[in-house]
């Protein structure tokens, strides 16, 4: 949806691209109007609020907006990574901990049904796992034994607020689905599969292991292989897709695209080089935000704070590139950001700043 902008409700399009990476919670946003026709922020807001999206930790250990259809087939699927990957953190501090029974005692704190902040929950269990710390406790509960979403106004437009957390079958009212028993099948994997070649496609097995944070995924694009395409790239890796994946020519022209940070168009590959050159790899992890010219990484963006005035502080979105621009690209940027600082600012602001070329 960057070639195009799309006419697909906001909650079609979050289900499309398998969920919008969300720890700053407002970058989702600015990722669905980059995707979506005539945006409008309180779609996305009355979602969250009517429990249709949730704020979770899923793919990568990382939290994501994502549908609460999604959350709920998905989850359990990702509930050994979530733990590994918190012990990944914690291990010397969680050696004498039981998962299980550390999962119980949340579940029991939370039983009242009132949400709460991840230090009070690990305060709450303090008493009985003293040794490692309400830090490693609480991350271990919120992220990885149990099933949480963060409550709205956390994520909400314009608003900021502090995570307070809650069982997913509190907010949503049903227990997420179960795994089906092992009889090696992988249905879910295989579905995760389908779901992010949709989005993401044509890309390798390691690309979709880099974006879900799941190891146990080839058995499921092997019992696919049957169904998908296969290419080559430029190093020979193979790439598969959807047979009816729309895979434009590479000639297309690419409009201007502003992108949040953590955006999964970089981050949902383990070959980045796709989109952005080595030297300016880090930024993908470092929470920059990007511009895209002709589909690549040129440029990092950021708001600069207006100062007051009669009209009210007009802020201004500050364009760095990262190498030359044309006269063409630096006006094609520019455009887009004018209307990016039309939509931050609920139209109080259009003033974009491009600084000079390196």
């Amino acid at each position: 949806m960057l070639l195009e902008r799309s006419e697909l409700p906001p909650l079609e399009a979050v289900s499309h691209l398998c969920g919008l990476q969300a720890q700053e919670p407002q970058e989702p946003f600015t990722g669905l109007w980059s995707r979506l026709r005539g945006f409008q922020p309180g779609a996305l807001s009355d979602l969250l609020t009517g429990r249709q999206v949730v704020r979770t930790h899923l793919m990568r250990r990382t939290v994501h907006l994502v549908t609460a259809a999604d959350v709920l087939a998905w989850r359990a699927r990702h509930n050994a990574m979530l733990r590994q990957r918190v012990l990944g953190v914690y291990r010397r501090e969680l050696a004498g901990v039981d998962l299980d029974e550390l999962a119980a005692a949340g579940r029991g704190v939370l039983a009242d049904g009132e949400p709460r902040s991840m230090a009070q929950l690990a305060r709450a269990v303090a008493d009985r796992w003293p040794e490692p710390g309400t830090r490693p406790l609480g991350e271990m509960l919120v992220a990885g034994v149990l099933s949480m979403v963060q409550l709205p106004p956390r994520g909400v437009w314009r608003q900021k607020a502090g995570v307070r957390n809650a069982l997913v079958s509190s907010w949503l009212g049903r227990e997420i689905d179960p795994l089906p028993m092992e009889d090696g099948s992988d249905p879910v994997g295989q579905e995760l599969v389908r779901r992010y070649l949709a989005a993401y496609g044509p890309a390798a097995t390691a690309d979709v292991r880099a974006w879900s944070g799941l190891a146990g995924l080839p058995g499921a694009v092997a019992a696919l292989r049957g169904e998908l395409v296969t290419f080559r790239d430029e190093r020979g890796r193979e790439l598969l897709d959807l047979p009816d994946a729309p895979r434009p020519d590479p000639e297309t022209p690419a409009p201007v695209r502003f992108l949040p940070a953590f955006d999964n168009a970089i981050l949902g590959y383990d070959d980045r080089t796709r989109i952005i050159d080595d030297a300016d790899r880090g930024l993908s992890v470092a929470g920059s935000r990007v511009v895209l010219v002709d589909g690549r990484v040129a440029a990092t963006w950021d708001v600069e704070p207006g100062t007051e005035s009669a009209k009210g502080a007009e802020d201004t979105v500050v364009v760095t590139p990262l190498r030359a621009f044309s006269r063409s690209e630096r006006a094609g940027v520019a455009e887009e950001g004018e209307e990016l600082a039309a939509f931050l600012s609920d139209g109080e602001s259009a003033r974009v700043r491009v600084t000079a070329s390196p």
